[in-house]
């Protein structure tokens, strides 16, 4: 069964959406599928007490994860 919300972005939250749509061949619907799959996947690892961590230079880690 699906259900129907609405959803209100900003202006600028919609043209990052409406990129990232076009960027990737996909529907505004989809990508917020996807990213809600995404955030709840991430959300379990890290309530398990696992790491998310970056690839990148070491300033990028430092700022990322506020240590």
């Amino acid at each position: 069964m699906t259900q129907t919300m609405t959803l209100n972005l900003s202006e600028k939250e919609m043209t990052v959406l409406e990129e990232l749509a076009r960027e990737k061949g996909m529907s505004k619907t989809a990508i917020m599928r996807q990213a809600l799959r995404l955030y709840q996947l991430v959300n379990v690892r890290l309530n398990a007490g696992e790491k998310m961590m970056f690839s990148g230079d070491e300033q990028r880690l430092i700022e990322f994860i506020g240590i």
